[in-house]
């Protein structure tokens, strides 16, 4: 894809009355541009993107049936995590601990409380070093991915085929790892739960990346774009409002509009609701099983089956009542397998156009690494501290879940009240996010405190629940707001990267840490220097200003599209100077061309 060099294009929102010099001399006189003609002058851009096939967002796309809705919750409920995010990580880290020794020893047993090693490449390495390693690796190679095939899934219809390969993957895995049953297994464990965690991984962001499109495409919001946009009913703020409503709440029936974002945060509030709710369900689900079998030693195997099995149930609805909704065709001279290499170095080229967008990308670069390295490490802690009991890991599951619940409601009730803003919601999260490596780092100093008590498990997933739950619906949200209409899977994509190869870091850090000192607490300080780090980075995002800039780069880029394909110059388009013979001849030259999909350079 070609770079795009911004220049100013006209907005629904610019108040300027002259029209816009676009540095191409012709004889076409100045004229005055009204707000009537300005209302136009966009109307000639979205007509010719429709007559030209250039616009992703085309007229014939389908309207969001309720089945499409229902079922795309569904999916959400079933891909709670609990498989490959908890039970998985767990089955492994048993096998590694009844397969190692103590170090220093003749092999003598691991116990919950002594360190532990495993042979490694002719050596040994901890427990938890190695634990962390195969975190490291999820996180890398769902970075390549991302990177790979991220910008892919806007073109065509690859990206519905992408989620559901990478759906097919997980749910394969984890009835694999169910042949996990002796210690000497731990390295097919190892093999079975990073693939199975990298498509999990991928299948989160690439299915946050459809709500946009979903709640785009309801028919109030459709209507309010196609009707009542268009004949001056509403302007674009209301408009917007509209849309953020809907893509982030569909169909609630209890909304005061109060701001763009206080309500921006309840779509991804609902979806992640429905994700806990799943993660509860599924834990109550397999107390049915955990329970009565107590002690043998095939429980936590079923339990997998189960969980499994919950979400292959609740997520084949989606394949099967999505409607087809295809983005462009690839560029010429792109492929499927170069496209978003080309569209991330466009999107890292075009950070002065959308410098709040990357400013939260670089402050959740941080924070994202922080966290989920964290979460890892009082993981490897709990569960040596529960000796990997199922049981015991469902109860605490429970307990967040429960929490997780209440909190993402509750935060938006909380919200919704005190008129809060959801930059300033995040950052009550993004305050707990630091408390909990604060926390485990108390502990190096004092038995009384810092993750080595039972209660304290408890605590952490009470805290986690609370404020963690909202903390991923409020980071979509705000992503949602910052990134520009119809590149939804390029910049989620990006999302999805900043996420995880911010991961790529932590957990080899804290593994190196950790296998040097044989203290798993030692990897708190570095946890808590960035995840606090990220917060005041986070506290400079301006919003409003990301929106506005987004929207800029939509327009900008509309414009250089339409003029490539049709042939006509840029004044022509804006001033809509085009005569039935000038349009028939492009639009002839356009059908020959339109496939190749280019976008041009803009001087």
């Amino acid at each position: 894809m070609a770079g795009i060099n911004p220049e100013p294009t006209p907005s629904s929102s610019n108040n300027n009355n002259d029209a816009p010099d676009h540095g191409k001399k012709d004889n076409t006189p100045k004229v005055e541009v009204t707000m009537a003609e300005q209302e136009r002058i966009r109307s000639n851009l979205e007509e010719f993107e429709r007559l030209f096939g250039v616009d992703e967002e085309a007229y014939d796309q389908p309207t969001t049936t309720r089945k499409e809705l229902w079922s795309y919750y569904l999916y959400y409920n079933g891909d709670n995590g609990v498989g490959p995010g908890s039970y998985s990580q767990a089955l492994f880290q048993w096998a590694l601990n009844n397969a190692g020794w103590q170090p220093g020893t003749d092999h003598k047993p691991c116990t919950d409380s002594s360190a532990c090693v495993v042979p490694w490449t002719g050596g040994t390495r901890s427990v938890s070093s190695v634990v962390l390693i195969a975190n490291g690796l999820c996180f890398t190679f769902m970075t390549v991915i991302f990177v790979w095939l991220g910008s892919a899934a806007d073109y065509g219809s690859f990206g519905r085929w992408l989620l559901l390969v990478l759906t097919v993957v997980c749910w394969a895995l984890q009835y694999g790892m169910m042949s996990i049953k002796h210690p000497h297994q731990w390295p097919a464990a190892m093999g079975m739960y990073v693939v199975a965690y990298i498509a999990y991984g991928a299948t989160l962001v690439f299915y946050a990346a459809v709500f946009p499109r979903l709640a785009r495409y309801m028919p109030h919001v459709r209507k309010a774009r196609e009707e009542d946009l268009r004949e001056n009913k509403i302007d674009q703020h209301e408009y917007d409002m509209i849309e953020s409503l809907e893509r982030n709440h569909i169909r609630y029936l209890d909304i005061t509009p109060i701001s763009i974002q206080a309500n921006a945060y309840f779509h991804s509030n609902v979806s992640t609701a429905h994700s806990n709710i799943g993660y509860l369900f599924t834990l109550l689900i397999n107390l049915s099983v955990l329970l009565p079998l107590q002690g043998n030693q095939y429980a936590n195997n079923l339990a997998l089956c189960l969980t499994n099995s919950y979400w292959v149930v609740l997520g084949v609805w989606w394949f099967i009542f999505q409607q087809r909704r295809p983005g462009p065709k690839i560029p010429k001279g792109s492929s499927y397998a170069t496209i978003g290499f080309k569209q991330i170095w466009l999107a890292i080229r075009e950070v002065r156009a959308l410098p709040q967008t990357f400013l939260y990308y670089v402050a959740y670069f941080l924070l994202a690494d922080g966290l989920n390295t964290t979460g890892t490490l009082v993981n490897i802690i709990q569960n040596d501290y529960i000796e990997f009991s199922f049981l015991q890991l469902t109860y605490l599951g429970i307990t967040q879940a429960v929490c997780s619940i209440a909190s993402t409601f509750g935060f938006w009730y909380i919200q919704k009240y005190f008129k809060i803003r959801t930059k300033n919601m995040f950052l009550i999260t993004n305050f707990f996010t630091v408390l909990i490596p604060f926390w485990g780092m108390i502990g190096l100093w004092t038995k009384t405190i810092g993750y080595h008590h039972r209660w304290e498990f408890y605590f952490y997933n009470v805290i986690f629940g609370l404020f963690q739950a909202p903390y991923y619906a409020y980071a979509q949200t705000m992503i949602s707001e910052l990134m520009p209409r119809g590149y939804d899977n390029m910049f989620f994509a990006l999302f999805g990267i900043t996420n995880r190869a911010s991961s790529i870091i932590g957990p080899n850090v804290i593994q190196a840490i950790i296998n040097d000192t044989q203290n798993n607490w030692m990897g708190f300080p570095f946890l808590f220097s960035i995840c606090a780090a990220a917060m005041i980075t986070i506290m400079f995002v301006d919003i409003e200003k990301g929106r506005d800039d987004s929207r800029k780069f939509v327009e900008k880029r509309k414009l250089a599209r339409v003029a490539a394909e049709s042939g006509l110059s840029r004044d022509a388009i804006l001033k809509g100077v085009v005569d039935e013979g000038q349009f028939t001849k492009a639009r002839g030259e356009a059908d020959g061309r339109k496939s190749d999909g280019n976008l041009v350079e803009v001087t």
